[in-house]
Protein backbone atom coordinates (compact mmCIF):
# COMPACT_ATOMS: atom_id res chain seq x y z
CA UNK A 1 0.00 0.00 0.00
CA UNK A 2 1.28 3.43 -0.85
CA UNK A 3 2.35 5.52 2.12
CA UNK A 4 -0.11 8.24 1.05
CA UNK A 5 -2.99 5.76 1.03
CA UNK A 6 -2.00 4.43 4.45
CA UNK A 7 -1.80 7.99 5.77
CA UNK A 8 -5.27 8.74 4.38
CA UNK A 9 -6.75 5.64 6.01
CA UNK A 10 -5.11 6.56 9.31
CA UNK A 11 -6.48 10.10 9.06
CA UNK A 12 -9.97 8.83 8.30
CA UNK A 13 -9.87 6.51 11.32
CA UNK A 14 -8.61 9.37 13.46
CA UNK A 15 -11.42 11.58 12.19
CA UNK A 16 -13.98 8.95 13.20
CA UNK A 17 -12.44 8.70 16.67
CA UNK A 18 -12.47 12.48 17.04
CA UNK A 19 -16.09 12.63 15.84
CA UNK A 20 -17.03 10.14 18.56
CA UNK A 21 -15.12 12.21 21.12
CA UNK A 22 -16.97 15.31 19.91
CA UNK A 23 -20.31 13.53 20.27
CA UNK A 24 -19.41 12.50 23.82
CA UNK A 25 -18.37 16.06 24.63
CA UNK A 26 -21.66 17.35 23.21
CA UNK A 27 -23.61 14.90 25.36
CA UNK A 28 -21.71 15.91 28.48
CA UNK A 29 -22.19 19.61 27.67
CA UNK A 30 -25.92 19.11 27.19
CA UNK A 31 -26.18 17.26 30.51
CA UNK A 32 -24.25 20.03 32.28
CA UNK A 33 -26.50 22.69 30.75
CA UNK A 34 -29.57 20.73 31.84
CA UNK A 35 -28.27 20.45 35.40
CA UNK A 36 -27.51 24.18 35.42
CA UNK A 37 -31.03 25.03 34.23
CA UNK A 38 -32.57 22.83 36.93
CA UNK A 39 -30.44 24.40 39.66
CA UNK A 40 -31.23 27.93 38.49
CA UNK A 41 -34.95 27.11 38.54
CA UNK A 42 -34.52 25.66 42.04
CA UNK A 43 -32.75 28.85 43.20
CA UNK A 44 -35.67 30.94 41.91
CA UNK A 45 -38.28 28.73 43.58
CA UNK A 46 -36.51 28.56 46.94
CA UNK A 47 -35.86 32.31 46.90
CA UNK A 48 -39.53 32.95 46.23
CA UNK A 49 -40.50 30.51 48.96
CA UNK A 50 -38.14 32.11 51.47
CA UNK A 51 -39.36 35.62 50.67
CA UNK A 52 -42.95 34.49 51.18
CA UNK A 53 -42.22 33.50 54.79
CA UNK A 54 -40.78 36.81 55.96
CA UNK A 55 -42.19 37.78 59.34
CA UNK A 56 -45.11 40.13 59.29
CA UNK A 57 -47.18 42.03 61.88
CA UNK A 58 -49.71 39.19 62.25
CA UNK A 59 -47.60 36.95 64.49
CA UNK A 60 -49.28 36.30 67.85
CA UNK A 61 -46.19 36.27 70.08
CA UNK A 62 -42.40 36.21 70.29
CA UNK A 63 -42.21 32.40 70.21
CA UNK A 64 -43.95 32.33 66.82
CA UNK A 65 -41.59 35.04 65.60
CA UNK A 66 -38.57 33.06 66.78
CA UNK A 67 -39.84 29.86 65.15
CA UNK A 68 -40.58 31.65 61.91
CA UNK A 69 -37.15 33.30 62.01
CA UNK A 70 -35.48 29.92 62.44
CA UNK A 71 -37.51 28.48 59.57
CA UNK A 72 -36.69 31.41 57.28
CA UNK A 73 -33.03 31.19 58.31
CA UNK A 74 -33.03 27.54 57.27
CA UNK A 75 -34.62 28.42 53.94
CA UNK A 76 -32.00 31.13 53.44
CA UNK A 77 -29.25 28.56 54.01
CA UNK A 78 -30.91 26.28 51.45
CA UNK A 79 -31.08 29.18 48.97
CA UNK A 80 -27.42 30.01 49.61
CA UNK A 81 -26.32 26.40 49.17
CA UNK A 82 -28.38 26.09 46.00
CA UNK A 83 -26.83 29.27 44.61
CA UNK A 84 -23.39 27.82 45.29
CA UNK A 85 -24.37 24.61 43.53
CA UNK A 86 -25.69 26.62 40.58
CA UNK A 87 -22.42 28.56 40.33
CA UNK A 88 -20.45 25.33 40.38
CA UNK A 89 -22.77 23.88 37.73
CA UNK A 90 -22.23 27.03 35.62
CA UNK A 91 -18.45 26.58 35.82
CA UNK A 92 -18.78 22.92 34.87
CA UNK A 93 -21.12 23.76 31.98
CA UNK A 94 -18.71 26.42 30.72
CA UNK A 95 -15.82 23.96 30.91
CA UNK A 96 -17.84 21.33 29.04
CA UNK A 97 -18.68 23.86 26.31
CA UNK A 98 -14.98 24.66 25.98
CA UNK A 99 -14.19 20.95 25.73
CA UNK A 100 -16.85 20.60 23.04
CA UNK A 101 -15.35 23.48 21.06
CA UNK A 102 -11.87 21.98 21.44
CA UNK A 103 -13.13 18.57 20.27
CA UNK A 104 -14.80 20.14 17.23
CA UNK A 105 -11.63 22.03 16.30
CA UNK A 106 -9.60 18.84 16.66
CA UNK A 107 -12.04 16.87 14.51
CA UNK A 108 -12.16 19.61 11.89
CA UNK A 109 -8.35 19.79 11.72
CA UNK A 110 -8.09 16.06 11.12
CA UNK A 111 -10.90 16.28 8.56
CA UNK A 112 -9.08 19.05 6.70
CA UNK A 113 -5.87 17.04 6.70
CA UNK A 114 -7.76 13.99 5.40
CA UNK A 115 -9.31 16.02 2.58
CA UNK A 116 -5.91 17.42 1.64
CA UNK A 117 -4.38 13.95 1.72
CA UNK A 118 -7.21 12.56 -0.42
CA UNK A 119 -6.70 15.32 -2.99
CA UNK A 120 -2.96 14.70 -3.06
CA UNK A 121 -3.52 10.97 -3.50
CA UNK A 122 -6.03 11.51 -6.31
CA UNK A 123 -3.73 13.95 -8.05
CA UNK A 124 -0.91 11.44 -7.82
CA UNK A 125 -3.05 8.75 -9.46
CA UNK A 126 -4.11 10.91 -12.38
CA UNK A 127 -2.15 10.74 -15.56
CA UNK A 128 -0.52 14.06 -16.19
CA UNK A 129 -2.05 15.88 -19.09
CA UNK A 130 0.63 16.47 -21.61
CA UNK A 131 0.46 19.82 -23.25
CA UNK A 132 0.18 20.10 -27.00
CA UNK A 133 3.52 19.70 -28.63
CA UNK A 134 4.75 22.43 -30.71
CA UNK A 135 4.59 21.40 -34.29
CA UNK A 136 7.75 21.42 -36.17
CA UNK A 137 7.69 22.01 -39.84
CA UNK A 138 4.79 22.83 -42.10
CA UNK A 139 1.38 21.42 -42.68
CA UNK A 140 2.58 19.85 -45.91
CA UNK A 141 4.84 17.36 -44.22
Amino acid sequence: MLPEAARLRRLLRLEKVRAIAKQNAATEAAEAEGTLAQLEALVRRTSTLASGYRPGPTLPDGMALRDLGAFVGGLDRVVSATRGDAEQARRIADRKQQELARAERSRAAVGDRAVASRRALEQGRQQPVLGARRTVGTDLE
